[in-house]
């Protein structure tokens, strides 16, 4: 259940793709072996970023309200998280990994520790779902915009390592690209077409 469509990952991969390319345009002549990126640079990476973002938002938000709310319980195996649980996770993820991405701080909602949030994905109905996926989607989008370019040029420390923010990006995405597939397959298996295939 989480092998991603070969078209989403074109989408991911495109998405940041024009970003990355200009990053080897215009970063220093002096760049290090790590690909050091510039202030500019830094801002188009983000300005891409947040595009990807809302256009993935949009596909979890209508495939929240497709799904029947019998349905959010629905699992495809013991120990694998439920339809409500993945969505969730994603929403765990803007309020806390996405901002975490950029160096801002993620949302004091969720207690930053495996028990709190395991704790906030168990309230997977889909009244909690339809709540907090805009909601902490719009919390990243806050926190994003207040990261100035200075600070994520160059290769700062992002998820514990030295980092230019076109890895940090990829990763982040990647991770949420991985969720939507995963959503897209419990939906087919359950007879729901995405909304944007009709």
């Amino acid at each position: 259940m989480h092998h991603v469509p070969r078209r989403t990952r074109t989408t991911r991969l495109t998405s940041l793709a024009v970003a990355a390319s200009a990053v080897t345009l215009i970063s220093s002549p002096s760049a290090s072996a790590q690909q050091a990126i510039t202030v500019e640079a830094a801002a188009l990476v983000r300005e891409r970023f947040v595009t990807d973002l809302d256009a993935i938002q949009g596909k979890f938000l209508a495939l929240a309200e497709a799904f029947p709310a019998e349905m959010y319980s629905w699992r495809p195996a013991p120990e694998v998280r439920s339809v409500g649980e993945v969505f969730m996770h994603v929403a765990n993820e803007f309020y806390v990994y996405v901002p975490m991405t950029y160096g801002a701080t993620p949302s004091p909602l969720i207690e930053q520790n495996r028990e709190g949030m395991q704790k906030f994905e168990a309230t997977s109905t889909k009244a909690e779902v339809l709540k907090h996926l805009p909601e902490s989607f719009a919390y990243s989008k806050q926190a994003l915009a207040g990261v100035s370019p200075a600070a994520i040029a160059g290769t700062p420390n992002l998820f514990g390592r030295d980092r230019t923010i076109v890895e940090a990006s990829f990763i982040t995405i990647g991770e949420l690209h991985e969720h939507l597939g995963q959503l897209i397959a419990y939906a087919r298996v359950n007879g729901i077409r995405p909304p944007w295939s009709q």
